[in-house]
């Protein structure tokens, strides 16, 4: 692994500063570039992410998405814990710290946001970043993309539904434009973009071995694309947000506890499972990233258009985005350590015909 990738954690803990720093020093900046969004997606983020998500798209086998039903588990893992298990966990949680643990430390009435604002980041399985957590994992890039596919499909007709239940409220309206915008930044546009580089590269290919291994040696050269988004993706987030972290730090405190117990418990849960079920590590570790991700655009935007912009619940789905990047990083760094727990990893779905079932 080269020296930056290894000291990856630090990088990120640098630019989290740079980001706080930059919203200091040039906040006229850092405004215009969060004002270039619509529906909660900010366009300048999203060209960042395509730099991280494309090279694992390059590496999508679009001949092998059809036999990703072969190996059922990891599907069953991340269906069950995003929709059965997340949501009420998380607005447990909420109920546990702000209406007992942290209800002397904020202003009366205002648990109900604090919990509100919890439980829809809690029922928004991730769609962008996991692309990126699945490549420092080293996943099966074909069955990452089918999970998260059939999440945002599950999304469309249950989310409403559970954010309604879980909030006692009846009037829950899907923000579509941030919902389809999302997903076609995000997985669209960078898949098609990696479908039509991997088209070129391999159509000459003497066989399928040396088509592969021209992927493999592109997505290498690559990957400091994916490296150099991550980070510039960490600058703004806390650029935009540096007034609020640096103006109102106990509360930033009290929402990242609930955020980072809910995150390490879900993780803890999936990867388990995976691991008592004999999932291999390249799929159960991206199993396992999906239900602790969130699809933070979407719970700020019903925030919003639920509470407004400035409302506690707002701040609490901003938080989100905020823990989300150095949790998964540290995430990563254990399941990189611990693949020895799972069986060999399986040649990815479709290659070379000797797939096996999970």
């Amino acid at each position: 692994m080269p020296a930056f990738e290894r000291y990856l954690s630090l990088w990120v803990a640098l630019a989290i500063l740079a980001g706080l720093v930059l919203g200091q020093i040039a906040p006229g900046i850092v405004g215009y570039l969060a004002g270039l969004e619509y529906g909660s997606v900010n366009f300048v983020v999203a060209v960042l992410i395509w730099f991280m998500v494309y090279p694992m798209m390059v590496a999508v086998d679009f001949s092998s998405l059809a036999r990703v039903h072969q190996r059922p588990k990891g599907m069953i893992i991340t269906l069950a814990v995003n929709w059965l298990i997340k949501p009420f966990t998380m607005a447990a949680l909420g109920v546990l710290f702000f209406e007992w643990v942290f209800a002397p430390f904020i202003e009366p009435g205002t648990a109900g946001q604090y919990i509100a604002g919890l439980i829809l980041l809690g029922a928004a399985p991730c769609t962008a970043m996991v692309f990126v957590w699945s490549q420092m994992t080293r996943g099966d890039p074909n069955y990452t993309l089918a999970q998260v596919s059939l999440n945002d499909a599950i999304m469309v007709f249950a989310y409403a539904p559970i954010v309604a239940l879980l909030l006692g409220v009846t009037d829950i309206t899907v923000p579509w434009e941030t919902l389809v915008l999302s997903v076609a930044l995000y997985v669209v546009i960078p898949l098609a973009a990696g479908a039509m580089t991997r088209m070129l590269m391999t159509r000459r290919a003497a066989s399928a071995e040396v088509a592969e291994a021209a992927v493999g040696a592109f997505t290498s050269r690559i990957k400091p694309l994916s490296i150099f988004g991550l980070l510039a993706t960490v600058v703004l987030l806390f650029g935009f947000q540096g007034e609020v972290i640096l103006s109102r730090p106990l509360v930033i405190g009290m929402i990242a506890i609930p955020l980072l117990i809910q995150s390490y418990g879900i993780f803890a849960a999936a990867y388990w499972a995976a691991k008592a079920w004999r999932v291999p590590h390249n799929i159960a570790a991206p199993c396992a990233m999906i239900g602790t991700s969130n699809f933070f655009e979407l719970a700020v935007a019903v925030a919003i258009g639920l509470f407004g912009l400035s409302s506690i619940a707002a701040l609490v789905t901003v938080v989100g985005v905020l823990v989300e990047v150095p949790v998964m990083l540290s995430l990563v760094w254990f399941a990189n350590r611990t693949s020895h727990w799972f069986p060999a990893e399986e040649t990815p779905v479709g290659a070379a015909g000797k797939n096996q079932r999970d």
